[in-house]
Formats: C-alpha cells, sequence, structure tokens
C-alpha cells in the first residue's frame, strides 16, 4: 500500500498541482462523505478517517516540501481538524504528523540559509583571491594530508546535500525542461528543484577544486604529489561507496588545463588512476559503474554497520536514467488509460534514491575540512588554463593564442 501511495503522490504531478490534488481529497472527503454534516455519525467517520490519515501522514513524511505551499497548508488544516474532531485516537495522530511536519520545513529553511551563507563566502574568498593572490596560501594538503580523512569528510557533505533532496524534485526537474511548452503541467509557482541543483553545483564546485588544487603549485613535483592524493581520496571514495565524488575527481583531472600537464603526469604512478578510470569508463552505458553500484547495494541490503549501507549514485547519471525513463514512455496508453507501469518504474527508481539517501553519515566531522571544501575558492576555466600555462608553457600555435589573449584580460 505504501508503494502504491508513493508512486501515486510521485506520478500524480505529471498531471495536476498537488494542492489541486489535495483539495479535490478534501472534496472528496467533506462532500461525498458528508464530514461537514455534524450529524455525521461516528461509524462513518471511524470508516474512512485511517485510510485518509495513511495517505496524509504518507504525504506529509514523503514530500513535505509540497506543503510550503499555503493552499496545502490550509487544506491539510481543514481536513485534519473534521477528522480529529471529537476522537481522540484520531487527534493524537493528527497532531503528531502536523508537528513531524513543521520539523521537517524548519530543518529545511535552516539548510537552505546555511548553503546561501556558504555561497556568498564563497564569493568574497574569490574576491580576495583576485585583489591578493599571495594572501591565500593553503592548499589541500596543509588541511588535510590523509586521503581517508578526505574521502570521509566529502562523504558526509555528499550524505547531508543527499538527504535534502525531495522525491519530487526528479519529477519537477522533468517538468520545467521545456518552459515554452504550454501543457498546464508547467506550473509557473512550481519551487523549483533546488535541492537537486544545489548538489549537481557540488559535483562541478568539486570537479574544479581539484583542477585548482592541481593547477595551483609552481613546482611540478608537488603538483605530481597533489594529483597522487587526489588519486587515493578516489579509490577511497570508491571503497565508501561514495562514486558521485569519485566521478567528480576524475572529472577534474580529465579536465584540459590539468590533463595537458604532460611533464607533472610523467611523475605520477598512473596505474591506480587507470582503475578508477575504468570503473567509471562510460562505454556500454557506464556498465563497469553499474555493476560497481549494484554491488554496493547489496552490501547496503545486508549491512551491519552504518559504513557498510553508504550508497551515494554517481548523480547525473542517476538523473539522466530517469529523464530517459520519463522520455521512453508514455505518460497514457492508446486507450486513454495512465500508463501506470511506466510510473510503478519510476518510483522504483527514485525509492532506491529514498533508501540511500536516509543513511547516517558514520564518520566523525572535521570542520576546518569541511569549511575548506565548502568555501576555499577555485580558478574559473580561463585561470585554470592560465596558471596550467604558466606551469607549463603552450605547445601548439592554438595554446599560444589562447595564452595570449587570457594574459591580456
Amino acid at each position: 500500500m505504501r508503494t502504491y501511495i508513493f508512486t501515486f503522490l510521485l506520478s500524480s504531478r505529471l498531471f495536476i498541482h498537488p494542492y489541486e490534488l489535495m483539495s479535490k481529497v478534501c472534496h472528496l472527503c467533506v462532500d461525498q462523505q458528508r464530514l461537514a454534516d455534524p450529524q455525521a455519525d461516528k461509524a462513518r467517520v471511524r470508516k474512512i478517517a485511517p485510510k485518509i490519515l495513511q495517505l496524509l501522514t504518507e504525504w506529509t513524511e514523503t514530500f513535505p516540501y509540497d506543503f510550503r505551499d499555503e493552499r496545502m497548508m490550509k487544506s491539510l488544516k481543514e481536513l485534519t481538524h473534521r477528522l480529529s474532531t471529537g476522537d481522540e485516537l484520531y487527534r493524537k495522530a493528527v497532531q503528531q504528523m502536523t508537528q513531524t511536519l513543521i520539523r521537517k520545513l524548519t530543518t529545511l529553511s535552516q539548510y537552505e540559509e546555511a548553503l546561501a551563507k556558504i555561497n556568498s563566502s564563497v564569493t568574497d574568498r574569490l574576491t580576495v583571491l583576485k585583489t591578493k593572490p599571495q594572501a591565500i596560501q593553503r592548499d589541500i594538503l596543509t588541511i588535510c594530508s590523509d586521503p581517508f580523512t578526505l574521502a570521509q569528510q566529502l562523504t558526509h557533505i555528499e550524505l547531508e546535500r543527499l538527504s535534502y533532496i525531495g522525491p519530487e524534485e526528479f519529477i519537477q526537474a522533468l517538468v520545467q525542461k521545456d518552459p515554452l511548452d504550454n501543457d498546464k503541467r508547467c506550473f509557473s509557482d512550481h519551487k523549483k528543484a533546488s535541492n537537486l541543483e544545489a548538489y549537481v553545483e557540488w559535483f562541478n564546485r568539486l570537479s574544479y577544486l581539484v583542477a585548482t588544487e592541481i593547477c595551483m603549485p609552481v613546482k611540478k613535483k608537488h603538483r605530481a604529489r597533489v594529483i597522487e592524493f587526489f588519486i587515493d581520496v578516489a579509490r577511497e571514495c570508491f571503497n565508501i561507496g561514495n562514486f558521485n565524488s569519485l566521478m567528480a575527481i576524475i572529472t577534474g583531472m580529465n579536465m584540459s588545463p590539468v590533463s595537458r600537464l604532460k611533464k607533472t603526469w610523467g611523475k605520477v604512478k598512473t596505474a591506480k588512476f587507470d582503475i578508477l578510470e575504468h570503473q567509471m569508463d562510460p562505454s556500454s552505458n557506464f556498465y563497469n559503474y553499474r555493476t560497481a553500484l549494484r554491488g554496493a547495494t547489496q552490501r547496503s541490503i545486508t549491512a551491519h554497520s552504518s559504513r557498510e549501507k553508504i550508497v551515494i549514485p554517481f548523480f547525473s547519471l542517476l538523473i539522466k536514467d530517469i529523464y530517459f525513463l520519463n522520455e521512453g514512455c508514455a505518460n497514457r496508453l492508446p486507450n486513454g488509460h495512465v500508463n501506470f507501469e511506466k510510473f510503478w518504474e519510476l518510483a522504483k527508481q527514485v525509492m532506491e534514491f529514498m533508501t540511500w539517501k536516509k543513511v547516517e553519515c558514520p564518520f566523525d566531522r572535521d570542520r576546518k575540512i569541511l569549511q575548506y571544501l565548502l568555501t576555499a575558492p577555485v580558478f574559473s576555466e580561463d585561470a585554470l588554463y592560465l596558471a596550467s600555462y604558466e606551469s607549463e608553457g603552450p605547445e601548439n600555435n592554438m595554446e599560444k593564442d589562447r595564452w595570449k589573449s587570457l594574459r591580456c584580460v
């Protein structure tokens, strides 16, 4: 029953706004079941109340962000008031449900404020970096020289950011894909998939941070040491089951300003990096990665400790899978019925993600390292190229022209 309710609440938003669905539920209860009637006998209330309470409990627990809409909150209050009138048992259940919902929404607001704070401090540091490059001499190795610790701190950030992504954000990301589409589904007042976007931005930030840390040092020996350090961090991320950080690190190392540093790479023992690249090889639709993910998922199911429960998927690929599932199958069958099989499959993928995002991070937090990972200034693509050319000069005319134009900026 829970799976059915989840599938219904998740996919219904492709057809109807959550607040419209809620008002239909209200209408059904109040008018058809005549719950508005003060004479409504308790037997009838008792018959419908448990089913409505189950729906509302599932809804508020799994899709709490829907209730940031005042219309949803209004309907919820109206409906729960009618259900709990005159029955102590339902009154307690309603009270508990409401308190849990308010707690979740408060936590979300605090998280969003914290994110905004982090983002503003990053901008401030970038200004400092532009005006006084020598003022910031810290690098990742002075903050943390142990790859195991760094992989654990990355896992903290990943699990925290994952935990705030609502299941409906996947659907909203699909719905928002074409603002020119006049279809009724593209609600202009929809809460954007902002936690999902913040998570994708974190992946990009980590890739650029890795590239920045490699391109910054003046000495070749130091650059090679940073590359080897990140290879060890990536390997530990793989062992933990943190595939998102692993892929971000590989992406950073494969950026052109880093990969062109041939003399630096010549000093690196690359065997371990080759193995990691093989694991995340995109060929055959990421076959190797999907096999490793299945292994991590299996380990998670039979886990005895929270450490073994960690599964952090390569997130962009998960979104791509959901996108293609949505695009590849019609929402309705030829006879006009809803294609429930499609939505069952969609819900199955999102439910698996819901299990992964609930895992508590078992590692100790290190505030100094976390702060660095989240706020240390990173170079833009142009700045990376400039640093790269200054470390190892341009090798062809195209690179020479680029270097010249970058130095003139």
